[in-house]
C-alpha cells in the first residue's frame, strides 16, 4: 500500500502548505508535479490568489506557459526585483513543455527571497536524478501527486473528508468513488455541491446524501453488484448487471476492472486466513478496504473457495479481452456483462 501512504502524505503536505500560503508564508520555489493534477493545481491556484494584492499584480505577476518560454526568459523574470511590493510572482504552467526545463536549476540553486517561482508540470514529473529536482528540494518545496488506482479512491475520500472535519460512511465513500472514478477534482466539485445542500451541522455523510445530491444510485452500482456476488444473491445481481449494461457510457473493461479487484481481494483473504484469522485492522489494511467491509469478505470466502475465486479471475480476464474487441462474437457489451455475471454466480 505504498501508493496509499503516498497520497495521504501528499494530502497532509499540501494542506500544510495551503495554510502557510493563506497566512502569507511562501517558499522561494515550488516544483509541483505528478500524474494526478489535483494537488499541484490546487496549490498553484492558491499561491496565485494569495501571493499578491490585486493592485500589486500588474507589475509583479508573470504567468506564462512552457510552450511559449525558455529557461533564460523565466530566469530573467525571476531575477527582477518587485515594484512597490514585498515580492513578485512568476508562474510557469505546463512546464513539462519547456525544452530547456532543466536549465532552471541554475536559478533554483540560489533563488531570490523576493521572488516566488512556481514550476507547474501537468501530468508529468521532473527527473529526480537531475539538478532541477535536487536544487528545488534544497531551496524550495517539491510536491509530487501520484495517480490513484480505483480501489484506493474510497480511502482517499475518507481522508479528504476527515481533512474537512467530516466523516463519511464507508458505503457512501465507495459509492462516491464509483461515481467519480479516479478524478480527484471531480470529487472536490461533487463534495462542494453536496455540502451546500446538507443541513447545517452535518457531521457524517451517509449513502442517502450521496444518492440525493450527486445523482448516483447504490441500488444499481458496481459496489452493490460485488456485494450481491459475495452473498450469492443471484436474482438481484443479474438485475443490477442488466441495468448497468443499459447505461449510456457503459464499457465492459471499466466494469470488469473493479470485479477483478474484488475477486483478487477474496484470494488475498484466503491466503491471510490460511495463516490464522488476522486482526480486523490488519486484514483491512492488507486488503485495502475499510474494516466495515470485512463481514462481506467473510461471506465471500465462504461462497467462493480458493478454486472458485481463481476461476472467477480467469473468467474476468477472458471477458476483459472480449470487451476490448477480442472474440466477442455478435453479443453486445451489455449482453456479455450479464453473461459474465451469470457465470460468476454459477461457479
Amino acid at each position: 500500500m505504498a501508493a496509499a501512504k503516498g497520497y495521504i502524505e501528499t494530502d497532509r503536505q499540501v494542506r500544510a502548505l495551503l495554510e502557510d500560503v493563506r497566512s502569507g508564508i511562501f517558499k522561494s520555489v515550488y516544483l509541483l508535479m505528478g500524474e494526478e493534477p489535483y494537488y499541484p493545481d490546487l496549490l498553484c491556484n492558491a499561491i496565485i490568489d494569495h501571493c499578491l494584492q490585486d493592485w500589486e499584480k500588474d507589475f509583479n505577476e508573470t504567468i506564462c506557459y512552457g510552450s511559449d518560454v525558455d529557461a533564460d526568459t523565466v530566469i530573467t523574470a525571476a531575477r527582477r526585483f518587485p515594484m512597490m511590493a514585498d515580492r513578485q510572482l512568476v508562474v510557469v504552467k505546463e512546464a513539462q513543455q519547456m525544452k530547456s526545463l532543466e536549465d532552471l536549476a541554475v536559478y533554483c540553486q540560489n533563488p531570490l527571497d523576493s521572488t516566488v517561482l512556481v514550476i507547474l508540470l501537468h501530468g508529468a514529473s521532473a527527473d529526480k536524478r537531475r539538478a532541477l529536482y535536487k536544487s528545488v528540494l534544497k531551496t524550495g518545496v517539491v510536491v509530487e501527486s501520484l495517480a490513484l488506482r480505483d480501489y484506493e479512491m474510497p480511502q482517499w475520500i475518507q481522508a479528504y473528508y476527515e481533512g474537512r472535519g467530516l466523516k463519511i460512511h464507508p458505503e457512501a465513500a465507495q459509492l462516491l468513488a464509483e461515481s467519480a472514478g479516479t478524478d480527484l477534482g471531480k470529487i472536490a466539485v461533487e463534495t462542494e455541491k453536496l455540502l451546500k445542500n446538507l443541513p447545517e451541522g452535518t457531521k457524517e455523510i451517509q449513502v442517502t446524501d450521496v444518492e440525493k445530491n450527486v445523482g448516483v444510485s447504490r441500488q444499481f452500482s458496481i459496489f452493490e453488484l460485488t456485494k450481491c456476488l459475495s452473498y450469492r444473491q443471484g436474482a438481484q445481481a443479474l438485475k443490477i448487471a442488466a441495468h448497468i449494461g443499459e447505461t449510456p457510457r457503459f464499457a465492459l473493461p471499466m466494469v470488469v476492472a473493479p470485479l477483478f479487484t474484488h475477486f483478487y481481494r477474496i484470494l488475498k483473504y484466503h491466503a491471510l486466513l490460511d495463516k490464522g484469522r488476522p486482526q480486523p485492522g490488519e486484514a483491512a489494511r492488507i486488503l485495502g478496504v475499510n474494516p466495515y467491509f470485512l463481514k462481506e469478505y467473510d461471506a465471500a470466502v465462504r461462497n467462493y473457495p480458493r478454486q472458485r475465486a481463481m476461476a472467477a479471475i480467469s473468467l474476468l480476464t477472458d471477458y476483459d479481452y472480449k470487451g476490448k474487441g477480442g472474440d466477442a462474437g455478435e453479443a453486445t457489451p451489455a449482453e456479455l456483462f450479464t453473461e459474465l455475471t451469470a457465470k460468476l454466480l454459477n461457479l
